[in-house]
């Protein structure tokens, strides 16, 4: 089971479409790579390059 990591102010933006964007604060806390290709992705996961 994952642990659930608590949303504090800083851990993510609105796009201006209005989606969620997690910050690498974010990815940082929860401290694992989900290989979803995230835009402020720390671990160097590139989805373009897993494709």
């Amino acid at each position: 089971m994952k642990k659930i990591i608590p949303v504090e102010e800083g851990d993510f933006y609105l796009t201006p479409e209005g989606y969620r964007c997690f910050t690498e604060q974010y990815h940082l806390k929860r401290g694992y790579c989900c290989e979803s290709g995230c835009r402020h992705c720390p671990y160097g996961y590139s989805y373009k390059k897993h494709r």
